[in-house]
């Protein structure tokens, strides 16, 4: 998102730059008002950004576990924070579905409570009973979940 809005200022100013530049053209006149906002939202937008994604907590996480898999739901997982916002350690009260004879290594989708794909988990023990969850693009990179998975709508758990 940073980057975006940087990009986005530079290519605003270098425009505006050009702008000026040219012999002929008439001098734009900025209301007060409008420099105002312009400098509210480049704070606002960046802000709203960062709470969006220090709201994310252990339960959210354990929430989100259940929320994007089938075979984890009744498994009652527990998370610490290994990078806040980033990476959780999870473990699970109870066994997940047998419907997989060894959970380790197993990528499973994790889910928001707005119904949305936002990161995953990989399997650190055959029983399932312990997981490495990713938050946000980092379960992209970790290969749990594709680019294109990340944020879309999962109204139920999936199955398979």
């Amino acid at each position: 998102m940073n980057e975006r809005l940087i990009r986005l200022g530079d290519a605003i100013e270098g425009a505006a730059a050009s702008d000026l530049a040219s012999p002929g053209r008439r001098r734009l006149r900025l209301s007060p008002r409008l420099v105002i906002a312009a400098g509210v939202l480049a704070v606002a937008i960046p802000g709203v950004a960062i709470a969006t994604t220090a709201l994310i907590g252990t339960d959210d996480v354990a929430r989100s576990i259940p929320a994007g898999t089938l075979s984890l739901a009744g498994t009652s997982p527990t998370c610490t924070v290994v990078r806040q916002d980033v990476e959780y350690h999870c473990t699970l009260a109870k066994a997940p579905a047998p419907e997989v004879s060894d959970w380790k290594g197993t990528v499973e989708p994790t889910v928001d409570r707005t119904k949305h794909v936002n990161g995953g988990c990989r399997s650190l023990r055959s029983d399932g009973l312990e997981w490495q969850c990713y938050i946000g693009r980092t379960a992209v990179d970790q290969r749990i979940i594709g680019a294109g998975f990340l944020g879309e709508y999962a109204p139920n758990p999936g199955v398979g």
